[in-house]
């Protein structure tokens, strides 16, 4: 199998494809700067304990209080607070974990009130975004993750994964890591330390030290509400989660994201550096991969795949319901049980795709076409753990119950991702309606020349629909040949699969995008006002 990493760098958002077999199976998209991500660390200050939750709500300076259960304080909160309220009370000295006596675990039983006070400073880290009206859940056990290992102050334990196999590189490692690791310090041996030498994890150790020390200077400084360590790279952040050695190629579109992605690659696979490759075509990256399109049809409501059958999607406040249909599959064998399963089985397989796509977490509904033969609903049900054994997201699958339903509950860190949003409408600008589509080749002319003359602008590229492109470069003498010797060559017209058809959109040499909406676009407020009052008079 050939993956394929397509890293597609927008001023405002990252996207991150991830290919099998030229097959798109994973998409994630990271706002650059973003806020309150998973992994930042914040200096915060409780707002309210909440008994009745045994929780309390920390102010970490989003505009929902963020969300701290007793449970996430973790064993060593007595340790952590007594070092923390050092360090904030002298803050020209900083404390020494490695020289502190850990105190007595706290009870896993306990009360919050027992342990915080409302104006309490902490120092908190993100583990779940913000989601819908809810703000981000916290943990007082901070973690300081690097590729090999895994830091945590206030412990004294040494955990492997459960991946690592051989029970001869476990004791290797233990042992190393035992040799090396500072006191009181939990370490986790991360999947992709296996085989690594001592140096490598010598100096990956130092780093995360280093790092931690850095953070606690930062909170000394700093004043509650505030950011006191976020990744160096966000991008870096999360190609470190899903780097494998499988990968054949990365490719990216922009030279200082190249950069970093293969600084990152030399440090950790330095045999595989020549992976990494840099897309300098003015075609859009997603376009030439096939991506654009693969997203316009996974991500509706309808999914349809191989002979006919298809499944569709439905998102709700509490569960994601899915429902699978044959459609119009026919066999030669008019044997409905049979083609019951081969439905079924395929739509496993898609669904699981989906789920990882889509970043579908909480509760999952599956209703498959119903099956007479105990055997065939086991068959399916091993054949989901098997087709979902790849996903990274810790997930929990239920056999048929009685009804056909399929439950499934899969690990939900970020919100998921839904293609099909509402926006306004680019073409009508929420007047609910268009110009004639013959006059749109004049608007282009008109926004040309608005660019070119009045704003001055030089060596931009629009981007249209490639219906739109195909036309405007039809014939020897085509209007875009035109268009060009009008404007003297200051400008490019190339085609976008994610356009609408009356869509376009300008970038400047930088490609940063352009607004070029004016005015006379947009209906007025008081025509808007007295469209209102005549469709409120028609339903009197």
């Amino acid at each position: 199998m050939q993956s394929e990493l397509i890293v597609d760098v927008q001023p405002k958002e990252v996207s991150i494809a991830l290919l099998e077999d030229s097959r798109l199976v994973s998409l994630q998209k990271e706002a650059r700067n973003i806020a309150y991500a998973v992994g930042d660390i914040y200096l915060a200050k409780v707002k309210k304990l909440m008994p009745g939750l045994n929780a309390a709500f920390v102010n970490v300076g989003y505009e929902k209080d963020a969300f701290l259960h007793y449970l996430d304080l973790g064993s060593q909160f007595s340790s952590y607070s007594s070092f923390l309220t050092s360090a904030l009370d002298d803050k020209k000295h900083q404390p020494s974990v490695s020289k502190m006596k850990l105190l007595p675990e706290i009870d896993k039983h306990g009360a919050i009130a027992d342990q915080l006070k409302p104006g309490q400073e902490l120092m908190v880290q993100i583990v779940k975004e913000p989601i819908s009206s809810k703000g981000p859940r916290l943990t007082t056990e901070i973690t300081l993750t690097g590729r090999y290992l895994v830091l945590i102050p206030f412990g004294d334990k040494i955990s492997i994964s459960q991946k690592i196999k051989t029970t001869e590189e476990k004791l290797r490692l233990r042992q190393l890591i035992d040799s090396i690791r500072p006191k009181n310090f939990s370490v986790i041996i991360r999947t992709s330390a296996e085989g690594k030498r001592v140096a490598e994890l010598n100096n990956e150790m130092k780093t995360l030290l280093q790092c931690w020390e850095d953070t606690v200077a930062r909170a000394q400084k700093a004043t509650a509400p505030s950011l006191i360590f976020e990744e160096e790279s966000r991008i870096v952040g999360v190609l470190r989660d899903i780097f494998s050695p499988t990968f054949e190629s990365i490719t990216v579109n922009d030279a200082d994201v190249y950069s970093q992605i293969q600084k990152y690659v030399s440090l950790i696979a330095p045999e595989r550096k020549d992976i990494v490759h840099l897309y300098d075509k003015e075609e859009p990256i997603f376009d030439h991969y096939n991506i654009t399109r693969q997203i316009k049809s996974s991500f509706g409501k309808t999914v349809s795949f191989k002979s006919g059958a298809y499944i569709i999607i439905e998102h709700t406040e509490a569960l994601h319901v899915i429902d699978v249909n044959s459609g119009n599959r026919s066999k030669a064998a008019n044997d409905q049980e049979t083609n019951a399963l081969e439905v079924n089985m395929r739509a496993a397989e898609e669904i699981a795709r989906q789920l990882r796509l889509r970043d579908m977490g909480g509760i999952i509904v599956i209703d498959f076409i119903d099956m007479a033969k105990a055997e065939h609903r086991q068959k399916l049900y091993e054949h989901m753990k098997e087709v979902m054994a790849t996903d990274r997201a810790r997930h929990n699958i239920l056999p048929l119950s009685k009804f056909g339903l399929m439950q499934i509950t899969r690990q939900r860190v970020r919100p998921a991702l839904d293609i099909v949003t509402s926006e306004e409408c680019p073409s009508c600008y929420g007047k609910g309606s268009v110009q004639p589509s013959l006059l749109f080749t004049d608007t282009l002319h008109e926004k040309i020349d608005y660019l070119v003359n009045e704003m001055r602008v030089s060596n931009f590229v629009m981007y249209v629909h490639p219906f739109v492109d195909a036309y405007l470069k039809k014939g020897l003498i085509s209007l875009y040949r035109r268009w060009r010797m009008e404007f003297g060559r200051k400008f490019k017209i190339l085609p976008d699969q994610s356009l609408a058809y009356l869509q376009y959109r300008v970038l400047d040499s930088n490609k940063a995008e352009i607004d070029v909406k004016e005015e006379k676009d947009i209906e007025s407020s008081a025509t808007k006002n007295k469209n209102k009052a005549k469709n409120r008079n028609k339903e009197d």
